[in-house]
C-alpha cells in the first residue's frame, strides 16, 4: 500500500481517520476550512469519545490568507451552585462524579462562534445539518471501537463504572468493549439529530438545553438552565510572539497559551543549530521550567489577571529568563503535572484559510457522568480549581477554570502558515515547542523542505526527556504519543503530509504564501 504527501485542494488531519474523512467531504463540497472543522469536530466526539465531546470545552485559532488570526474562547465558566460552601470539608474538588462535573461545556458555542465567522469570511455557508450528518450516522450505525478506547475503557473502569450512565453509555454487558467491535451510541445521535434540526445555539437556549438542565438536577450537578443560558463564546485577541522566523500566536488565558510561546520565546534568544544536540534539549528543559513558572505565577480566568500577559512575551521580558539559563546546571522542576486527554486538529483549506482547534473533556471520560437521554459525557475541567479561598484558582460560581488547551499557529517570514498542537494536559506547551523547533532546525526555515522529514527523525519526535522533581533531574524515554505527522502546502498549491497520528495525537498542518 502506498500513501501520497500531496493534495491539491486542502488537507485535514485529526487522530481518527473519519473525522479527517468528515472534513475532507466538506473541503471537496466547497465549504471553508471552519465549516470542515466543524463536521470533523462533531465526528471526533463521536469517534474517539473517551478523549472529547459535546459536554467538553474548545479552543480555535483561525488564520485567514490575509490579515490577523481570530481566536476562539469556547470554555464554560463554574455554575451558579459551584461554591466553596458547597465544597465545604473537602480537600479538592473531585476528579469524577457529579461534583465534579461544575463547569457549563462550551465547545458547541465554539462551533456556533466559528461558523458565524466563516460566513463573514466567504459569504456563504452550509447547513448545520450538513456537518454533522457524519457525526450522526457514525453514532446511530455505530463505528469500530478505537484500541485506544477500549484501553481507555478497561483501565478506568473501576474507577468509573458507578458514576451515572456510565456502565449504560461505555460497556458492553458490564465489561469494556474490544477493539474492532462495533460501538453505538443512539441517544448521542439523537442529541445531535436535534442539533442538526434546531440549530446549534439550543444546546444553551431551547428544548435540548432543558433536557440538559433536568438531567444535571436530577445527578446533583452545580451547573443549571440559568448558567446555560448565560453561555456565550468569546474571541479574545490572541497572544503573539514575534520570533526569528515569523509571528506566532496562541491562546490567551485561562488556557496555557502564554507557555507555549514563552518557551520558543527564551529558546529564539539562545541561537540553537541542532535539534538533536543535548545542550539543545537541555535549553529547551530550562526554557520550559521558566515558562511554567510564569503560567502558575499568573495564569487564571483573564477577568482576575493581575498582570497584561502580552507583555510577558516583549524582549524586555523574555530576555532575562533566556540569560538565567546555565548550560552546565539544570535548574529545580516545580510545575506542569497530572493527566490530560484531547484531541488537536488543523484544517487548511484551497483559500489558504487555517484552523487549529482543539477539544477536550479534560480526563479519558471526563467527569464520567453520562447526562441522562443524551449520550453526553460531561467534562471535569473544573477540577482544575483550587477550593482555597486565596488560591489563584479559587472555586467561584462564573469563574473560567484554568486551561491547558492551547491551539498554536505561526507565520513564517516567508508567508508560510503552520497550525499544530497537541494533547497531553501540561505536557501540550513542551511538545508544541519540541515540534516547531525541530521542524525550524530540521529544514523548516526552507519552503522547498519536507516537514515529515523534520518530525520522523526518529520513532517518533526523537528523544524527548520527561522533567522529575528530584532536584531537576531529567530521565531520558522516547515520547509514547506525540503529534508525529504534519502537512503543508507549497506555492504550487499542493500539500504534503507525513504518516499517521498516535494515541490521539495528530499532524501539524502548514500553507505557503
Amino acid at each position: 500500500m502506498h500513501s501520497s504527501n500531496v493534495s491539491t485542494h486542502g488537507m485535514a488531519v485529526a487522530p481518527h481517520h473519519l473525522a479527517s474523512q468528515s472534513a475532507l467531504a466538506i473541503l471537496r463540497e466547497g465549504g471553508s476550512a471552519i465549516e470542515a472543522m466543524v463536521a470533523a469536530a462533531a465526528a471526533i466526539a463521536v469517534v474517539y469519545p473517551h478523549m472529547n465531546g459535546l459536554g467538553g470545552d474548545g479552543f480555535w485559532l483561525i488564520v485567514p490568507p490575509e490579515g490577523d488570526p481570530i481566536a476562539i474562547d469556547a470554555s464554560g465558566a463554574a455554575g451558579s451552585l459551584a461554591t466553596l460552601e458547597a465544597y465545604a470539608g473537602q480537600r479538592h474538588i473531585p476528579h469524577r462524579g457529579p461534583q465534579a462535573a461544575l463547569t457549563v461545556a462550551g465547545t458547541v458555542s465554539g462551533w456556533d462562534e466559528a461558523l458565524r465567522i466563516s460566513q463573514d469570511l466567504t459569504g456563504r455557508a452550509l447547513p448545520v445539518a450538513r456537518l454533522l450528518a457524519d457525526a450522526i450516522g457514525y453514532a446511530e450505525d455505530g463505528i469500530p471501537v478505537t484500541a485506544s478506547q477500549a484501553h481507555a475503557t478497561a483501565s478506568k473502569l473501576e474507577e468509573l463504572r458507578h458514576q451515572p450512565g456510565f456502565s449504560e453509555t461505555w460497556l458492553v454487558a458490564g465489561e469494556a468493549p474490544r477493539p474492532g467491535s462495533r460501538f453505538r451510541q443512539p441517544a448521542l445521535a439523537g442529541t445531535l439529530r436535534m442539533l442538526a434540526s434546531d440549530g446549534l445555539d439550543s444546546f444553551y437556549r431551547g428544548p435540548l438545553a432543558e433536557r440538559l438542565a433536568q438531567g444535571m438536577a436530577t445527578l446533583g450537578m452545580p451547573v443549571t438552565l440559568g448558567d446555560l443560558q448565560a453561555h456565550r463564546a468569546r474571541r479574545p485577541g490572541p497572544l503573539t510572539l514575534q520570533h526569528q522566523q515569523g509571528t506566532l500566536w496562541n491562546l490567551a488565558p485561562p488556557t496555557q497559551g502564554l507557555v507555549s510561546l514563552a518557551i520558543l520565546g527564551i529558546t529564539d534568544r539562545l541561537k540553537m543549530a541542532d535539534a538533536d544536540d543535548a545542550q539543545t534539549v537541555h535549553r529547551i528543559v530550562e526554557a520550559t521550567k521558566r515558562a511554567f513558572a510564569l503560567r502558575d505565577a499568573h495564569i487564571t480566568d483573564p477577568r482576575h489577571l493581575d498582570v497584561d500577559v502580552q507583555q510577558l512575551l516583549t524582549p524586555e521580558a523574555l530576555q532575562p529568563l533566556a540569560d538565567s539559563i546555565d548550560d552546565a546546571s539544570a535548574s529545580p522542576w516545580g510545575g506542569g503535572k497530572g493527566p490530560g486527554d484531547t484531541v488537536w486538529m488543523g484544517v487548511v483549506d484551497n483559500s489558504g484559510l487555517a484552523v487549529s482547534f482543539i477539544q477536550s473533556i479534560y480526563h479519558e471520560f471526563g467527569s464520567g457522568v453520562v447526562l441522562p437521554d443524551t449520550g453526553i459525557v460531561w467534562q471535569n475541567r473544573g477540577a482544575a480549581f483550587s477550593l482555597d479561598p486565596q488560591h489563584l484558582l479559587a472555586l467561584a460560581p462564573g469563574k473560567q477554570p484554568f486551561h491547558t488547551l492551547n491551539p498554536a499557529a505561526a507565520r513564517l517570514n516567508d508567508g508560510r502558515v503552520m497550525v499544530y498542537g497537541s494533547m497531553g494536559g501540561d505536557g501540550q506547551p513542551q511538545t508544541q515547542a519540541a515540534l516547531f523547533t525541530r521542524y525550524i532546525l530540521q529544514g523548516g526555515a526552507a519552503p522547498g523542505e519536507h516537514l515529515p522529514s523534520a518530525l520522523a527523525a526518529g520513532p517518533h519526535l526523537g528523544p524527548v526527556l520527561r522533567l522529575t522533581e528530584a532536584g531537576g533531574t531529567l530521565c531520558p524515554r522516547l515520547y509514547r504519543a506525540p503529534a508525529r505527522a504534519g502537512a503543508r502546502r507549497r506555492s504550487a498549491g499542493r500539500f504534503q503530509r507525513s504518516d499517521g497520528p498516535r494515541r490521539g495525537h495528530c499532524p501539524p498542518s502548514q500553507r505557503s504564501a
